[in-house]
């Protein structure tokens, strides 16, 4: 099932009103399940809906709650997301942070008590459209098995970073795991099997049913009984392939947020109180050099990695080309919606008295 992106954004915008969110917030918070859709990060779009429902429904998120600053310097803010969505505080921090770092070369900011915040380059993708070097960063449910163990640790731990450039900014984001929770439960919804190494049970062996893994992930995630298993490390199963370099990247984001913000790290956040802490940092790189020029060095080495002697049948593609690529395109096709989102969809429809967004 095919819908626009319009129809999708006028969707949520209405539900998100519904269940609380002030006008200004539910518009944010569509926008940036819509993006993420367009971009063709499925896991992080209009299919999250139903969960983010849930967590309002037992008031792990609370939407009249609003972001409140902490302290504040001309160079750093800490920020308390007051349990409401990650989305809403990371979008105020980030707007302050581009504008202390036009002012300062570099900012950062921590934001604790907070929720799932979508897709960390959303946030990085503000600092580059303003001409500012975004790193955006959080930690999430346990998910993450780390080097030689058995049990789920670390958060699947987001990591983005942009840069400006034209004709658009270079945009890394992706988690410090194999995959993101996300893209299992997509391929669960879907029936579709794991295509690659992602995910273990309890004796570290691989699972390549997208079920098992997502049904191991939800008792892993939301409950307090560690059964083993989750997502694997960057480099996968195997030590002998660095698996413990992505444990290290993983251990990173954890330090800079949870510990940080003197919240929960990941491994806690499915006890007692529910609370995700992210970190942000802008900084100006026309301080080392002339913008402009910066921009083209950049994109003249990503031209020369493009062109490298590659196998036949491939393309070498730069972080972010395929995502541009599949925003184009959805921009003019609509976004795919799975089966068992697209049911979810009509049952919250219902609830709140509304209509649908329609097959194209």
């Amino acid at each position: 099932m095919k819908i626009s992106a319009k129809s999708e954004n006028e969707f949520l915008i209405q539900v998100f009103t519904k269940y609380g969110f002030t006008p200004d917030n539910s518009a944010l918070l569509a926008d940036t399940l819509v993006d993420a859709d367009l971009r063709g990060i499925s896991s992080h779009g209009i299919q999250r809906l139903a969960w983010y429902i849930n967590m309002i429904k037992d008031h792990t998120i609370e939407p009249q709650n609003e972001p409140l600053i902490l302290k504040e310097t001309p160079t750093s803010l800490l920020v308390d997301a007051n349990q409401n969505m990650g989305h809403i505080a990371s979008a105020l921090a980030m707007t302050k942070l581009i504008e202390k770092a036009k002012n300062s070369v570099v900012a950062t900011a921590v934001i604790r008590n907070s929720n799932h915040f979508g897709t960390a380059g959303y946030y990085s993708r503000m600092a580059a459209e303003a001409g500012l070097i975004g790193i955006s960063n959080t930690n999430t449910r346990p998910l993450v098995v780390p080097t030689n163990a058995k049990d789920a640790f670390l958060g699947s731990n987001a990591f983005a970073f942009t840069f400006p450039g034209e004709p658009h900014p270079f945009v890394f984001d992706g988690a410090t795991s194999v995959v993101s929770g996300g893209k299992i439960q997509v391929l669960a919804k879907k029936g579709d099997p794991i295509p690659g190494e992602w995910a273990i049970d309890g004796d570290r062996q691989v699972v390549k049913d997208a079920n098992e893994a997502e049904d191991i992930l939800s008792a892993v995630a939301f409950t307090e009984k560690q059964p083993g298993g989750g997502v694997l490390t960057l480099g996968g199963n195997s030590e002998e392939n660095s698996n413990y370099k992505g444990f290290g990247n993983s251990l990173v984001v954890e330090l800079l947020t949870g510990i940080l913000a003197q919240g929960s790290i990941s491994a806690d956040t499915n006890t007692g109180k529910h609370d995700f802490s992210q970190f942000f940092m802008v900084l100006d790189p026309s301080f080392f050099g002339d913008l402009a020029t910066l921009k083209a060095n950049a994109q003249s080495m990503f031209t020369r990695i493009r062109n490298l002697d590659h196998q036949p049948g491939t393309q070498i593609m730069i972080p972010g080309d395929r995502e541009y690529k599949h925003y184009d395109e959805n921009k003019v096709h609509g976004v795919s919606i799975d089966d068992t989102t697209a049911d979810q969809l009509a049952e919250i429809a219902a609830q709140c008295h509304l209509s649908a967004p329609q097959a194209l």
